[in-house]
């Protein structure tokens, strides 16, 4: 079973259940680790394949070469098996932005404005790295229905869309961008990251991750900001 997780990742272990883990750094916890680790690996490469709605608990068993009752030893459904794979990346993700957030306040021009945005794309660029195939599922997912086994990556892009907003209105404040209405401008930036990521990870990228992201950046602020002789 290959994937393009990172090496002995634990984010997973997040949301499994923690009932009788054993002893930290015991056998029956690396048990624990290695199984919740495949469950959550097969799970994610067979939804990439047929989508969440089409894989059953059996089916991520089998890939994963864990016996099905051991399933119900580390996670109630498929549901939070989902939920678990998504905290791997949504964690991460709501630190860039905190800390993109903290820099967007002490910023008073352009280039503060800039190295705030560059650093959350650097970050998150970094911290998404051992997690692709994560991102991908979120990004192929997310947009459909939202039936219960889906919930979490619809709360997921919610919770980011808000965020985004969050983000956009804090800048404004210190006017620092255009008056443009923040959840506007906002979600336009989320949908072009979305759509370049999505190209990258599907074999069909318009240029290296670097030069997408400097272009980008550079597209953004140049449309949203203020000229300089309206910055504090």
């Amino acid at each position: 079973m290959s994937s393009r997780f990172g090496e002995g990742s634990d984010a997973w272990l997040a949301r499994a259940p923690k009932e009788k883990p054993g002893p930290e750094g015991g056998k029956r916890a690396e048990n624990r680790r290695k199984r919740v680790n495949a469950l959550c690996e097969a799970g994610v490469l067979l939804f990439l394949e047929r989508g969440v709605e089409g894989v059953t608990v059996e089916d991520i068993t089998r890939e994963a070469g864990v016996a099905k009752g051991s399933f119900y030893r580390y996670f109630q459904d498929k549901r939070e098996l989902v939920g678990a794979v998504m905290e791997s990346v949504g964690g991460p993700v709501f630190e860039a932005m905190d800390e993109c957030g903290a820099l967007l306040e002490e910023a008073r021009d352009n280039e503060a404005l800039v190295q705030a945005y560059h650093h959350l794309g650097v970050t998150l660029t970094v911290a998404m790295m051992p997690y692709l195939d994560v991102v991908l599922l979120y990004l192929q997912e997310y947009r459909s229905p939202p039936v219960q086994v889906r919930e979490p990556i619809r709360a997921l892009a919610d919770s980011i869309a808000v965020k985004a907003v969050e983000l956009t209105e804090v800048a404004r404040r210190h006017q620092l961008l255009r008056p443009f209405p923040a959840k506007v401008s906002a979600m336009a930036v989320v949908g072009a990251i979305e759509r370049l990521t999505f190209a990258y990870l599907t074999g069909d990228p318009p240029e290296e991750p670097e030069v997408m992201a400097q272009s980008l950046i550079s597209l953004v602020m140049d449309g949203l900001r203020p000229s300089s002789e309206n910055v504090k």
